[in-house]
């Protein structure tokens, strides 16, 4: 029987790695950079080198192994095929998974969209244990998503299940989103979507506002709500409205047990999750208004749990 997976969480900047038990305990983490010269023909490789390297350093014995997972910045469908990942430079459509267990002298190998894996690794170990059907959402520059069925994760016909980010609530928008179309939910749920909410806010309004004199960011944005800033609490009013709402029309087809909520903007703490509730309360069918929205646990170490999961299954 297996002892040991490698998950593997891919960024545009590093990439973080992980050596796990099968029963989910991180043995040790690490860290290498993601060098995306030459079109990103050198990630998989040293990604291959760090982990024959982490075998040979620890002894292991590779019939203890059950395999690696890989969390990837792009649509990966349930082949292990991805096409293209802007982030890595890669332009082509190529089977991950093949590529890297042949790096790694045949080792089973299972590729996933990075946010996908990230949720598999909260309902596995995070605020999702104990749940068969969750929704994660990470509120990060942009919104990702991943859907866990009966335990599995949905990455759909093209590997873009979970794309929640792109959900469009706002038709009439006339400022494009990163992906071409207009309204898209992270344009006003994301990091950068607080921001512009809050910059709009503050040109149309002369009232006084500590947020004025500062950085604008979201985390500044938030701890300005707990002060009770009246400006703030206007913005997170529009911000609670649009993902309240989103996540209302999720429900509707997916109805999810639980939503995961991770990502920077998560981490501004509880004080979100009231502003969210009541629009989600507001607009969510009645038959899936009994999900809960919680806030994700695992951190950055989400992706690497969970990828190391794929292959433990």
């Amino acid at each position: 029987m297996s002892k040991y997976a490698f998950g593997i969480d891919v960024g545009g900047t590093s990439v973080k790695l992980g050596l796990l038990t099968i029963e989910g305990q991180i043995v040790e983490k690490w860290e290498i950079p993601t060098d995306v010269e030459d079109g990103g023909k050198n990630v998989l490789p040293d990604i291959a080198k760090s982990v024959n390297d982490k075998i040979t350093e620890k002894g292991i014995d590779r019939n203890d192994i059950a395999g690696a997972g890989i969390g990837l910045p792009g649509p990966v469908d349930g082949n292990g095929v991805i096409n293209k990942a802007v982030n890595l430079h890669w332009d082509r459509k190529f089977n991950v998974a093949d590529d890297l267990s042949k790096l790694l002298g045949g080792l089973l190998v299972k590729a996933g969209n990075d946010a996908n894996v990230a949720a598999l690794g909260e309902v596995w170990q995070g605020a999702g244990k104990g749940y068969k059907d969750m929704v994660m959402v990470t509120l990060g520059t942009g919104v990702g998503g991943g859907v866990i069925h009966d335990g599995k994760i949905i990455t759909g016909a093209f590997g873009a299940g979970g794309e929640i980010g792109h959900l469009v609530i706002k038709p009439d928008e006339s400022i494009h989103c990163n992906c071409g179309n207009c309204g898209c939910l992270e344009q006003y749920a994301s990091a950068t979507g607080i921001v512009r909410l809050l910059k709009e806010e503050l040109g149309s309004s002369d009232d006084d506002s500590i947020l004025r004199d500062s950085e604008l960011s979201a985390k500044n944005m938030w701890e300005a709500v707990k002060q009770g800033d009246a400006l703030a609490i206007r913005v997170a009013e529009k911000f609670g409205y649009y993902l309240g709402w989103g996540l209302s029309i999720i429900a509707g087809v997916l109805n999810p047990e639980v939503f995961v909520l991770g990502g920077g903007v998560s981490r501004s703490g509880d004080v979100i999750l009231p502003y969210i509730e009541k629009n989600f309360k507001k607009y969510v069918f009645h038959g899936c208004s009994e999900a809960k929205i919680e806030r994700a646990t695992l951190g950055n170490d989400a992706g690497l749990i969970g990828a190391a999961k794929m292959v433990i299954d």
